[in-house]
């Protein structure tokens, strides 16, 4: 495997075994940006002298036998709604043209502490309100397997860099799948984690109110283990974080894994899904089950429900929002962004008794269904009802229904409604050849037990390459 692609964990064993270093490493990453970025517009902001300043100096820490972290010498991207300090900050909108961060969000200090190279940031859709990566600033971003393809939203730009191999690894922003979506459609791997646990403290738009139930920054990777390695650097309490609480990384033993029961799901009887996507659920439930754990068809009850509210909190609220910033700027607005707030608009704002009624109507269906997974704590499910879908298109003929846009991804937004975290793993192909991933979907706060499933389902289904044309 070529050191582009590369687990971020095998770079940083070969660099603190001197066998690479990290300018070197540097300089692959720079060469591929340059190369590559042209086709799919995935990197906005990128500083070669920069990065190799970071590299350079991580370079002179392992020369001189210091202590080194987990991360040291990796080069990592950061989606361009989180604060890098020296770097733009837009979250691909006119009205932030020319932003450019003082300071580090804490989850990058994090990672740079971690030892990591920050080579620069990724595209995102105008204010992340997409499910596809477009704005007037910078473009779209296309897939790395198919550049007529979107590479998702929000986190599209950071799922085509780490897919393409411009990046070792790297951190977007999930409020509807925004994490889980691209990582799907790209072929890699990523974390929604649960509100809190990752500190969301220096995104834009921040995170707060009751959006604050739905939106959290998290890794992406191209394998499990590099999600896990940049969720323990970055996770941790950080007191501007209003959902922050004071979790610690945990180790579970092996019986207690092996006791827990797993329920899954091809389809929400709701919105259905491509054949293909049956087939990659199907066959992550059989490798969990060959692998010694029980294994059990189960939906929970309640989904249709969640995904209803979920819409209350993110297109209602989310409009009321953004509604103050974007009033007076309408002529600036991309298309993408426009439409989301002819959707928002289309209905009434909450009162103070509609969003407390939603808030309720959250708690209580979050209580329902964490009942039923006392019995199943972990699910497996699909991403969502396609794979990645050509530019621009609004619908799909899914086994004879129309499967609208907002509707697709429902399999991403219960679980931001209720505050589980999720981590995405490619587990097929579409007729296409178009990645599929499935969903593994744990309790709030078990993250470390989603990803010892997500673990065991990575190695049954063994080796997974990258895209596998060179563009440019």
């Amino acid at each position: 495997m070529t050191a582009s692609y590369s687990s971020a964990r095998a770079i940083a064993a070969q660099i603190r075994k001197k066998e690479i270093s990290p300018v070197e490493i540097a300089h692959v990453h720079l060469d591929r940006i340059e190369r590559l970025n042209p086709s799919l517009n995935a990197f906005v902001d990128w500083k070669p002298e920069v990065v190799l300043a970071q590299a350079r100096a991580a370079e002179r820490a392992i020369l001189q036998g210091e202590d080194v972290g987990p991360l040291h010498g990796v080069p990592l991207s950061i989606k361009a709604s989180i604060d890098v300090a020296g770097h733009r900050c837009e979250a691909g909108t006119r009205l932030r043209a020319g932003y450019v961060a003082a300071e580090d969000a804490p989850l990058v200090a994090r990672l740079r502490a971690a030892g990591a190279v920050i080579l620069g940031v990724t595209n995102t859709p105008e204010l992340l309100m997409a499910w596809e990566t477009d704005n007037l600033l910078y473009g779209r971003t296309n897939n790395p397997w198919d550049l007529t393809r979107t590479a998702g939203g929000s986190s599209g730009g950071e799922a085509a860099a780490i897919a393409a191999g411009l990046s070792a690894g790297g951190v977007g922003s999930d409020g509807g799948g925004s994490i889980r979506e691209p990582a799907h459609f790209c072929g890699i791997c990523g974390l929604k984690p649960t509100p809190g646990r990752i500190p969301s403290t220096g995104h834009f738009p921040k995170s707060g109110g009751p959006f604050a139930l739905l939106g959290v920054v998290g890794p992406m990777a191209r394998t499990v283990e590099d999600v896990r390695v940049l969720f323990e650097a970055m996770a941790g309490w950080d007191d501007a974080d209003p959902c922050s609480a004071p979790v610690h990384l945990g180790q579970i033993q092996e019986k207690t894994i092996r006791d827990v029961a797993i329920g899954f799901f091809e389809d929400d009887g709701r919105t259905p899904v491509t054949q293909e996507t049956r087939l990659a659920v199907n066959r992550a439930a059989s490798l969990v089950s060959n692998a010694g754990f029980r294994v059990d068809p189960f939906r929970p009850e309640g989904l249709e429900e969640a995904r209803q509210l979920w819409w209350k909190f993110f297109g209602t609220a989310g409009g009321m929002i953004l509604g103050p910033m974007l009033r007076g700027h309408e002529s600036e607005l991309s298309p993408i962004l426009h439409q989301f707030s002819s959707w928002t608009s289309a209905e009434p704002p909450h009162s103070g008794d509609s969003l407390l009624a939603s808030w309720l109507g959250r708690d209580e269906i979050r209580e329902k269904i964490l009942l039923q997974m006392r019995k199943y704590p972990v699910l497996i499910c699909p991403t969502a009802a396609i794979p990645a879908f050509r530019h621009g298109e609004r619908e799909w003929k899914v086994e004879g229904k129309t499967v609208k846009y907002l509707d697709a991804w429902s399999y991403c937004e219960w679980f931001n409604l209720l505050g589980f975290p999720g981590v995405v793993v490619p587990m097929g192909f579409s007729e296409a050849g178009l990645p599929i991933g499935v969903q593994i979907v744990g309790r709030p706060w078990e993250e470390e037990l989603v990803f010892s499933i997500a673990a065991v389902l990575e190695e049954g289904r063994g080796p997974w390459a990258g895209p596998p044309i060179e563009l440019g």
